[in-house]
């Protein structure tokens, strides 16, 4: 009987785990050097202004990928990017962390389209599908990097430091 109570227990803790686990992916947060901390969930970022793009991923297919650009979700921040991208904000920069504690960096000016024409997006979905488990369900897409090593899956987390 005492077995049977524990085993329940422990049942009931699992679940618990795994459903808060999930809960936990499903944003992501915007820290540090920033005007307003944000989390996000993805009903926050389907509110926000849409953008797709189509780039080959690691095995060289190519896909079209939807999201919200990086910069959109850093604006929302307050982060500085654009014309007040300057000075010592210069030396800013971005770390993105995934779910498993991989994690990548950028510099401010980087991610910022008006320094380097670049777009990067906040992907939650490839091919009009939701990104699968273990990918999503937030990814980095950026392309034309050489090598995708830093389209960070299971997004968490950005990141904004001073480089001093």
């Amino acid at each position: 009987m005492i077995h049977t109570s524990i085993k329940l227990l422990l049942s009931g803790i699992l679940v618990l785990l795994f459903a808060t686990k999930g809960l936990l992916a499903q944003t992501i947060s915007v820290t540090g050097e920033v005007k307003t901390p944000l989390t996000l969930t993805a009903s926050d970022l389907q509110a926000l202004e849409r953008a797709e793009l189509t780039a080959k991923d690691r095995d060289g297919k190519e896909h079209r990928y939807a999201g919200v650009l990086l910069t959109t979700v850093l604006r929302k921040a307050g982060v500085t990017l654009g014309g007040e991208l300057r000075g010592e904000n210069l030396s800013k920069y971005v770390i993105a962390k995934a779910g498993d504690g991989y994690e990548v960096l950028f510099s401010l000016a980087e991610v910022d389209a008006e320094f380097s024409g670049r777009t990067i997006l906040v992907a939650d979905s490839a091919d009009g599908a939701p990104l699968a488990q273990g990918v999503g369900p937030f990814r980095l897409v950026i392309p034309n990097e050489k090598r995708p090593a830093r389209w960070i899956r299971e997004l968490k987390s950005l990141e904004i430091r001073f480089a001093k």
